[in-house]
């Protein structure tokens, strides 16, 4: 995946080149990033591209931690909305 399509909005590039960022602001900038990729994005693969252009010369920067923390956490189950979900629970299916 090209750059300019893992980071549209250019805010993992300019979480690098802010002096002194702490962990938490990345992780609100990580937040940011995300809300922001395309809902057909493919999020690892953008992750990988990410860690992959800015991670090798910013191995100790709080984002490339952030960013490769995102990538091997485990996926979030998908929410089931409507009748589905709501009777998922309640017959066990």
């Amino acid at each position: 995946m090209e750059i300019s399509q893992a980071d549209p909005k250019g805010l993992v590039r300019e979480s690098y080149a802010i002096e002194g960022i702490t962990l938490g602001e990345c992780r609100s900038i990580f937040m940011d990033w995300a809300l922001s990729l395309p809902l057909n994005a493919d999020t690892p693969d953008a992750l990988r591209s990410l860690i992959a252009h800015y991670g090798p010369q910013n191995q100790g920067h709080p984002m490339t931690g952030v960013l490769t923390e995102a990538l091997v956490a485990p996926q979030a189950p998908k929410r089931r909305g409507g009748r589905t979900g709501r009777s998922h629970g309640a017959n066990g299916a």
